[in-house]
């Protein structure tokens, strides 16, 4: 990917061409699938680019956009880590957030199918790496994503950080037996986190999966129904 500014669109043509096609151009100050292009050729990432921008300063007051490699066939998956504020960090192994509509997640789960021992390894070591560059505490959860083409899993890229529990963390706790939100608590405390990595187990699969409220009738457009 390219993270500095670019400063126009022969600018964006030029950084696309070095990466390789497709290119995903996205908002900066994106989320939720808002402010996204992606661009087969020369022709698209121009058009993209001015589309991406206005739409970026439209939603999100901020038209800086960034281009990065597209991942054909991808899985989302993301760790889990926890850190005290005396500089121990763990990472709680992996949730699975492939299965996704409009860019939302919809089924969760934990452990994934895909992932080896070594890959878990790999991510969990990486993302504990990241969260103390920052000097990260709490719980929060590093995205990644993955080409389901490539099955050895070296080729893992970093997506994004949350900063906070997620909507998804029940998974990662039916799997390994910790309450997230009494140790997140606690660490706020200032209290030692109580586990090592080695304590941090995995049995069983959980799965979770949302509901979604649209309108079948009016090209699904979000609905609550009747109140």
């Amino acid at each position: 990917g390219y993270l500095g500014v670019i400063e126009d669109d022969k600018h964006a043509v030029k950084i696309a061409d070095e990466i390789g096609y497709p290119v995903m151009i996205k908002a900066s100050a994106g989320g939720g699938g808002k402010g996204m292009r992606i661009a087969h050729s020369k022709s698209e990432v121009a058009e993209g680019f001015n589309l991406a921008k206005a739409e970026a300063k439209a939603s999100f007051g901020d038209d800086r956009v960034f281009i990065e490699k597209f991942i054909l066939n991808p899985r989302h998956i993301e760790i889990q880590i926890l850190g005290d504020q005396h500089g121990n960090i763990i990472y709680i192994n992996e949730r699975e957030c492939s299965i996704q509509r409009r860019h939302q997640k919809v089924v969760e789960e934990a452990p994934s199918p895909f992932v080896t021992p070594k890959m878990r390894k790999a991510m969990g070591e990486q993302a504990v790496a990241l969260a103390r560059a920052v000097g990260y505490y709490s719980a929060g959860t590093v995205e990644l994503i993955v080409s389901g083409a490539d099955t050895t899993g070296e080729g893992f890229y970093f997506l994004e950080m949350n900063t906070r529990l997620q909507v998804e963390h029940p998974v990662t706790e039916a799997v390994t037996g910790l309450d997230l939100v009494e140790l997140m608590i606690r660490v706020a405390a200032g209290e030692k986190l109580k586990i090592a990595q080695k304590d941090v187990t995995l049995t069983g699969w959980a799965v979770e999966s949302r509901l979604y409220a649209e309108d079948p009738f009016r090209n699904f457009l979000p609905s609550i129904g009747r109140l």
